[in-house]
């Protein structure tokens, strides 16, 4: 069995498990409790700069 043989095998068979298993992880990361604060600034930070304007103008 060759080399490519032997890589598509485990492409096919362990690699959709492991890009899952990694897509899972890295979705469910932002649902943790010390990542929702993170989540929420990353989320709302292209308003910072409009909302201190305003308050300086309101």
């Amino acid at each position: 069995m060759s080399s490519y043989d032997t890589l598509r095998h485990f492409a096919d068979s362990w690699g959709l498990v492991f890009m899952g298993a990694s897509y899972l992880v890295l979705v469910g990361w932002h649902f943790l409790p010390r990542g929702r604060a993170h989540s929420r600034a990353a989320a709302t930070m292209i308003f910072k700069d409009r909302d201190e304007t305003e308050a300086d103008h309101g």
